[in-house]
């Protein structure tokens, strides 16, 4: 098992920071279709004794989603896989929330000590803040609220049809992120990854070695399951962990410091070993901390040097080895 992360910004502060924590893998936002900017980032980062393991996020899939690509969006995701098959950078990340992405309502909800993090509550969701990949325009909103859920499952199988064989040739693991927060329905427009079932649905879609999860905690825990059960339910698919908890259900919740939920962190992280997961594993979504108003929320550095610790010394406890 990898400890992983993302730092925004990722800058040479950030990354000292990071490996003195124990960090060993970093994750890289979707660089464009020049590979150079990933050569560059792998190299800067491996002069901090870490390395570029992930690329997730902002993806070039919007299209594909809503069904109107052309072709030069499947292309340009399987350029993807293969230059980073040639980096050695072995998974990608991935969902499949059209005309969205992750969203919250509020981004001060108070924690432990004044901290803020973000929230999520249904009735407000017309006021609510996209923190992701927003679409390009209103004509793709309108193009998503069209959207039914059979053919979403039907674009997500041309996707898998296509990108799979590359990614297997390449040996490249796709990992299917939840939609967040995890709700059938959102300002109209219909989800099909927001449960344990349509996880399971995924991989009997495409049964390749290449067709992963990834197993985000605290959205997993918005579906109101037993998160243990889950992971062993899921099992060897679980390719990669976004470690987080929330308080709350779907249509209500907020962000809570990775020991302050009401989640048996614990037994979460004993039961990934216990079904041989041996991946990245990072911490999500972090509260912002005195004197971090003005970063990304979420995303901040000092709520995740807090995570880092928390985390190894959840491993150490569990007899896991970190690898990488």
């Amino acid at each position: 098992m990898q400890l992983g992360t993302v730092l925004t910004p990722i800058s040479d502060q950030n990354l000292q920071l990071a490996a003195q924590c124990g960090v060993t893998d970093v994750v890289h936002r979707y660089p464009g279709p020049d590979i150079r900017v990933l050569q560059q980032a792998q190299k800067r980062i491996e002069s901090f004794g870490m390395k570029l393991t992930v690329v997730e996020g902002y993806l070039p899939i919007e299209n594909i989603k809503l069904g109107c690509d052309d072709g030069t969006e499947l292309e340009a995701l399987k350029t993807l896989i293969r230059q980073m098959a040639d980096l050695d950078i072995r998974l990608l990340c991935y969902n499949f929330m059209a005309g969205t992405d992750w969203l919250r309502t509020r981004l001060d909800a108070p924690e432990r000590g004044g901290a803020k993090v973000t929230g999520f509550h249904l009735p407000d969701v017309e006021k609510a803040v996209l923190l992701g990949y927003r679409p390009p325009n209103a004509q793709f909103d309108e193009m998503a609220r069209r959207l039914t859920p059979a053919k979403l499952w039907e674009q997500l199988e041309r996707l898998l049809n296509e990108l799979l064989p590359v990614a297997e040739q390449c040996g490249v693991t796709l990992a299917m992120h939840p939609d967040d927060p995890p709700l059938p329905e959102l300002l109209g427009k219909p989800r099909i990854m927001h449960t344990v079932e349509g996880f399971e649905r995924l991989i009997q879609l495409a049964p390749s070695p290449a067709n992963g999860i990834c197993f985000c905690q605290g959205t997993f825990a918005a579906m109101n399951v037993d998160i243990p059960a889950t992971i062993h339910r899921l099992g060897s698919k679980i390719r990669y962990v976004h470690f987080r908890d929330v308080r709350g259900t779907a249509s209500s919740f907020v962000e809570t410091f990775h020991d302050n939920g009401p989640t048996d962190m614990a037994a979460a992280i004993r039961a990934l070993k216990e079904v041989g997961f041996n991946g990245p594993l990072r911490p999500d979504h972090v509260p912002q901390m005195f004197g971090e108003d003005d970063g990304e929320p979420g995303y901040t550095m000092l709520g995740r040097l807090f995570a880092y610790g928390y985390i190894r010394g959840l491993m150490h406890a569990a007899g896991i080895r970190q690898t990488g």
